[in-house]
């Protein structure tokens, strides 16, 4: 996917200032031993496929979430940065990706048909199904939805980059997020983010910094249930 910034969006703003001021739990998400393990060619493949199951199970719950900021962003957005189209762009591509994941599992052995939510997988679709709400702000949720398809997208674009041993069978995973198509995809939905935060009351504000850490809390608990850590 290849969607850049519109025109007179700011690039530049809070999304960046928080990104500085929780550098230590961005960096957890972002370089977490899971990921760690993928680009220096150790990571055990029962911790792949384990994440592998879990995440069909969360992109499945993404869906819903994505769907209902089409739905605020036509009724809240002012609609001269694009919002409808650049989210729902992200909408479309959705079906591709649960059909991606099945062809994956397909590939390992993985029998996605009986595979059970873990806790933090639970956890994690529960914050998304919340964030459907029609009570929370607009600005809220497009701050989470920046935040996730960002995480993944500076992960995987790190087990691509120079020096990486990403074993070859796994290189199409980390394409999928790690590509510079879908980084410009993240930097439109952090640019609406920030014009979004512009615009928003002090409480929008503070409400979207807490979902901003919420996300990067359920993305190291997700890569720690994927790895098997006990309690996980």
């Amino acid at each position: 996917m290849d969607v850049t910034p519109k025109p007179g969006v700011p690039c530049r703003g809070m999304t960046d200032t928080w990104l500085k001021k929780h550098t230590l739990i961005y960096t957890g998400a972002t370089r977490h031993p899971f990921i760690l393990a993928i680009r220096d060619g150790t990571v055990d493949i029962s911790a792949f496929k384990r994440w592998l199951s879990q995440d069909y199970i969360f992109v499945r719950a993404f869906v819903p979430f994505v769907a209902s900021l089409v739905v605020k962003a036509w009724k809240k957005s002012d609609d001269s940065h694009g919002d409808v189209e650049v989210i729902l762009s992200g909408l479309a591509s959705l079906n591709d990706e649960i059909d991606w994941f099945k062809k994956q599992a397909s590939k390992w052995g993985v029998d996605l048909s009986v595979v059970a939510p873990q806790k933090p997988t639970q956890d994690y679709c529960r914050f998304l199904e919340n964030l459907t709400s029609p009570e929370v702000d607009y600005t809220v949720g497009m701050m989470a939805y920046w935040a996730i398809e960002t995480v993944y997208q500076d992960s995987f674009a790190h087990c691509l980059g120079e020096g990486s041993k990403t074993p070859p069978e796994l290189e199409e995973v980390c394409q999928r997020w790690g590509n510079g198509g879908f980084g410009n995809y993240c930097s439109a939905l952090q640019s609406i983010a920030d014009w979004c935060l512009l615009k928003a009351t002090d409480d929008e504000v503070s409400k979207a910094e807490v979902t901003f850490l919420r996300v990067l809390e359920y993305e190291v608990e997700f890569w720690n249930m994927s790895r098997g850590i006990p309690g996980y």
